[in-house]
């Protein structure tokens, strides 16, 4: 009795932030309530047993992408207080609001008509799964599988960096991203900055190490080491390199490339594209994790911060 309350609060508390975030309009509390609503979304995941997507969303689908969002608001403010912001009348807001609610009742139909048990690939997957010399199912699926998927997914980082750079000034190409922040010798901000760090990058590496096993993966393990890295940014400690920085770019691409080396290499090596030398599946796939989780913290960090805004000597 006591889950069945504790599950249905949290529905009711899901749905309600879902609805905030689309009425209301101010953007800071849109923003907000998308964040809490991610949060909650892991909660979610973590009640129905998947760990894994629990971190994931936590991450990226509430921290990184919550702190996109506050970053493009904050950009958009001054433009929106200066020009005559033309907003859609009730008709577009009617009908916004009947396709949004005809394609949530289709998903719930397709759902409860599903057979029981539903199908699933999950016997193939588990058979399959000692061929890859790894525990976590995820990773397996991830890196063996679906590799070819996870590869573009980090392919797909790399580009909307390369987007977000295209926006830079000519004069201010190759430059340093982000505001130049004083350090201050004292503060909570500051004092967190000094102090967390160690802690979660020991964690970030953690998190990739046990993906092979455990719940945890190289992009939990990149987001925690992209957000330990603007928290120093923020509290004035460092400063955001020069994009034009070979060892920045070299570690922005570190993990795509090492996936298509290892992918290439499978065709040599193995049966195939993106296939593994038998006995030693685990080994590269670690490998890919281990390059993957630098790149995607170097590039979460930057797609935060946004394009250069001044020279390189500033």
């Amino acid at each position: 009795m006591s889950d069945v309350v504790l599950h249905g609060g949290l529905i009711l508390l899901i749905l309600s932030l879902a609805v905030m975030t689309v009425v209301t309009r101010d953007t800071f509390a849109a923003i907000t309530a998308f964040v809490v609503y991610g949060m909650l979304l892991g909660l979610a995941w973590v009640a129905l047993g998947s760990i894994d997507v629990a971190l994931t969303e936590a991450a990226l689908g509430s921290g990184i992408t919550g702190a996109l969002l506050l970053r493009a608001a904050v950009c958009l403010r001054d433009k929106e207080a200066a020009a005559e912001v033309r907003r859609p009348g009730r008709a577009a807001h009617r009908v916004s609001g009947l396709v949004c609610a005809a394609i949530a009742a289709g998903l719930a139909a397709m759902v409860l008509m599903l057979p029981d048990p539903a199908p699933s690939l999950a016997p193939a997957v588990m058979e399959s799964l000692p061929a890859t010399q790894v525990k976590n199912p995820v990773t397996g699926v991830l890196l063996a599988f679906r590799a070819w998927d996870t590869f573009l997914e980090t392919v797909v980082l790399v580009l909307a960096l390369v987007a977000v750079w295209g926006m830079t000034p000519d004069a201010l190409w190759g430059g340093r991203p982000g505001e130049l922040r004083q350090h201050a010798h004292d503060g909570p901000l500051v004092f967190l900055a000094r102090v967390l760090p160690p802690v979660g990058v020991m964690l970030g590496i953690y998190l990739f190490w046990i993906g092979a096993d455990e719940p945890g993966g190289k992009f939990q393990g990149g987001t925690i080491l992209a957000a330990m890295w603007m928290l120093t940014l923020l509290a004035g400690l460092t400063d955001a390199p020069p994009v034009s920085r070979r060892w920045l770019r070299a570690a922005m691409v570190a993990g795509p490339a090492t996936f298509l080396l290892a992918g290439l290499s499978g065709v040599v090596f193995a049966s195939g594209l993106f296939a593994y030398p038998p006995g030693f599946a685990k080994p590269v796939i670690l490998l890919i994790e281990a390059a993957s989780t630098v790149s995607i913290g170097v590039t979460l960090c930057l797609l935060a911060i946004g394009p250069p805004s001044r020279p390189a000597n500033r």
